[in-house]
């Protein structure tokens, strides 16, 4: 099936303007449990109703509205929201030009692709190349449904991709972390630590391989799933154990023994696999109270 374009506009930074359209870079691969009424394993359903009549409304007969005050509302049809700020709704506006690397991780949401319109090759790849040239990533907002977000426009290889950003008052602050000193004096790591620890790095470094990766937790779940059907326990519930209490230990670690250790057991540099959990040595957390 041929991609479908989420939303349609243009991209506008100065007099320049890039029409284009806009395709989700991601899909979803989750694992597609139904909820079940546990005294006879039914699945439970949901449905829409009026909360004044009790009865069922259909999806033709729903539309949205904004509670203005206490049980009164403002109905707004897709085109009311449209005619709110029509400019907004249809262009991806370039705010600035910043380095990539000055937005940090935590900012970045949801990926999309950008494709260009009609009539809108040549410039594309103009925007697509001068991002990759400078180094720069565009910041812009658009709306999309009902909301304005802030994005970040990013050169990925022959692509512009559109990566929503979250505003800086949706990012938590972390004064109240309990977070080890910034310097390595005062983090008590010494120099003999840090080389040990960037020669374990080295030796498990390798190219970003993208495709040797996958859920394997699902992959366990519908094994599981697979052994419960084969043992005729699919209506068997099963129930936590209790948890076990954790040895007290000293709080002291050998980080020379964990990491000399580790980098006895670290997979050879030419493997293409990716290292698995069970070649890395013990956690310090694991030692610790």
């Amino acid at each position: 099936m041929a991609a479908r374009a989420l939303w349609k506009g243009a991209i506008s930074f100065g007099l320049v303007h890039i029409p284009v359209e806009m395709y989700s870079a991601v899909q979803e691969h989750e694992l597609d449990l139904t909820m079940l009424d546990r005294r006879d394993f039914s699945p439970v359903g949901y449905k829409r109703y009026n909360k004044n009549t009790g009865k069922e409304v259909t999806w033709d007969d729903i539309v949205k509205g904004y509670e203005y005050e206490d049980h009164e509302y403002v109905v707004l049809s897709d085109e009311d929201l449209k005619r709110a700020n029509v400019e907004a709704t249809q262009t991806i506006d370039i705010q600035a030009f910043v380095d990539a690397a000055e937005v940090p991780l935590t900012y970045y949401q949801q990926p999309y692709y950008l494709a260009p319109a009609r009539g809108g090759a040549k410039v594309y790849a103009l925007l697509r190349e001068t991002l990759r040239k400078a180094g720069k990533i565009g910041i812009a907002t658009v709306v999309i449904r009902t909301k304005q977000h802030l994005c970040a426009l990013v050169c990925v290889e022959d692509k512009i991709v559109l990566n929503t950003l979250r505003y800086a008052a949706e990012i938590r602050s972390a004064e109240e972390l309990k977070l080890p000193p910034a310097t390595m004096k005062a983090a008590g790591i010494s120099d003999k630590e840090l080389q040990m620890a960037l020669s374990l790095v080295e030796g498990m470094s390798e190219a970003w391989k993208p495709e040797q990766y996958h859920d394997t937790y699902k992959d366990d779940v519908l094994a599981l799933v697979k052994k419960k059907v084969k043992a005729g326990q699919t209506k068997t519930i099963t129930t936590a154990e209790p948890e076990a209490k954790a040895a007290r230990s000293s709080n002291v670690v050998d980080l020379v023994a964990l990491l000399q250790d580790s980098l006895g057991k670290r997979p050879a540099k030419s493997s293409s696999r990716a290292p698995k959990t069970k070649t890395t040595a013990r956690r310090p957390a694991a030692r610790s109270a």
